[in-house]
């Protein structure tokens, strides 16, 4: 049986609880690529290969993707200013292990730092989904477009913003610092939630946490891990066991009356075609914060923090174009507005499938602009579409499968691309031409992969229905 609990009835300063709920998401969600810029390093304090220190944006990334399913449960469950003020201090304590790991400890070092890794992913991917979900409850229908433009900022402008933040950070200071930076900010916005700004303002409707259903969650992990493996000699275990464990989650869901994640919201065709559209438009974006700084550094030979400031122009253009996306999409309807923003992001792959020869920084810093800026056409109004389309009482669930899903998505999108761009350049590599030929081959495959991957969105995008609200 589920007990039912009404929200506080305070009235509560509803520009202020924004601010407060999306500086301190932004924040959080800023850690999950700024440590892009600072691998090289890290690999020198810790004494550790590439291929280890990358799994402090992999582990991070895969840990949100099993916190994000729990937080519908916990939205109901829990008070929700408690909540995001645990979310805060989870993400702090995180933090404080990482600037606490002595370096002197060498690899075992840095399996430490990881640890405070996955307590700042996991308060980032239970808030992520529920932030979304509070934002579209407190938001009158015919505003979503505009609140969830400016929610973009934190989503897409956080990931671009991540490596420019370290970037300069390092430049100036030791990579302690740039996590120290952080907890002085969520600090403060723990303290501000303390004081007020942030209110119980959710309904609740109390049930028990299926244990098991989370379990399960973790063959997202292996899941991850058994992509990364493909093409490697001896029989994929991890991938079968772990497709195995997700087929048995999805069948429990849909047995459970009470599930951990409800998965018949997929059920409806416009919430379906949304989840896989903010996904494909998420891939763009977070190989572009990869893949375009390995070119930066690799092919042009710039300096980390040139690299960094290099993603400034693609981070305000998308911060700029955000809040307009949405206002766009309440005008003219989310489909008009999703297909100019996959036209946007296919122009951009494909001129940089051209410019990378060119060995010109302007050049690709202009298709990173035109990628980005088609993101704010594209993935928050899918957010804001698939809510559109399911029941009032499904809201929080479908945020967190479209985050969930998005998530997944946008990870084994950066495995795949890197895997494309290793495998592609070593194999060029092996035929006798230079290192920077055999380079610019992996880039190219790499953004023509992001071309068909785009085309695919297009194509979605054109079979969107009505976006009207579904009735309850």
């Amino acid at each position: 049986m589920e007990t039912q609990i009404e929200p506080s009835s305070h009235s509560f300063n509803r520009l202020g609880f924004m601010a407060t709920l999306l500086v301190g998401t932004f924040t959080m969600s800023i850690s999950q690529s700024s440590l892009s810029t600072a691998y090289p390093t890290l690999m020198a304090d810790f004494g550790i290969s590439a291929s280890t220190v990358q799994w402090l944006t992999t582990g991070f990334m895969l840990v949100m993707c099993v916190a994000m399913p729990i937080s519908p449960w916990m939205l109901n469950n829990l008070s929700f200013k408690k909540m995001f003020m645990g979310a805060l201090a989870l993400f702090d304590l995180g933090s404080l292990v990482i600037v606490l790991t002595p370096v002197s400890w060498g690899a075992a070092g840095f399996w430490l730092m990881m640890v405070g890794r996955v307590l700042e992913a996991f308060a980032v991917g239970v808030l992520f989904p529920s932030y979304q979900t509070v934002l579209l409850e407190i938001t009158p229908e015919k505003e979503r477009g505009t609140t969830m433009g400016i929610a973009g900022l934190v989503m897409g402008s956080a990931l671009a913003v991540g490596p420019i933040v370290s970037g300069v950070v390092l430049k100036y200071f030791s990579w302690q610092s740039l996590f120290i930076f952080f907890m002085i900010v969520i600090t403060v916005i723990f303290a501000l939630a303390g004081a007020g700004l942030i209110q119980d303002i959710m309904e609740r409707h109390q049930s028990k946490l299926d244990w098991l259903s989370v379990f399960l969650l973790l063959g997202l992990i292996g899941l991850m891990w058994g992509i990364n493996q493909v093409g490697k000699a001896g029989v994929n275990w991890d991938l079968a066991v772990s497709l195995l464990a997700l087929a048995w989650f999805v069948v429990r869901q849909l047995k459970l009356a009470t599930p951990l994640l409800e998965l018949r919201v997929l059920k409806t065709f416009n919430y379906d075609l949304a989840v896989l559209l903010t996904s494909i438009s998420y891939i763009a974006l977070i190989v572009t914060t990869i893949i375009f700084p390995l070119y930066y550094q690799g092919v042009l030979g710039v300096s980390p923090f040139v690299s960094g400031m290099s993603l400034v122009p693609g981070a305000v253009f998308l911060s700029i174009l955000n809040p307009l996306s949405g206002k766009l999409a309440d005008r003219i309807g989310f489909k008009p507005t999703m297909l100019v923003g996959m036209a946007m992001i296919i122009i951009g792959w494909g001129a940089g499938i051209l410019v990378v020869s060119q060995h010109s920084l302007m050049g690709m810093l202009l298709c990173a602009m035109v990628i980005e800026g088609g993101n704010a056409f594209v993935m928050m109004p899918a957010v804001t579409l698939g809510a559109n389309a399911l029941p009032d009482r499904l809201v929080a669930h479908g945020t967190a499968v479209i985050t969930t899903v998005r998530q997944v998505l946008g990870s084994a999108g950066v495995v795949v691309a890197t895997m494309v761009l290793t495998n592609v350049t070593n194999r060029v590599g092996q035929s006798g031409v230079s290192h920077s030929a055999a380079s610019l081959t992996g880039f190219r495959a790499v953004f023509s992969l992001m071309v068909l991957v785009e085309l695919v969105g297009l194509f979605l995008a054109l079979l969107l229905k009505d976006t009207k609200k579904k009735p309850n």
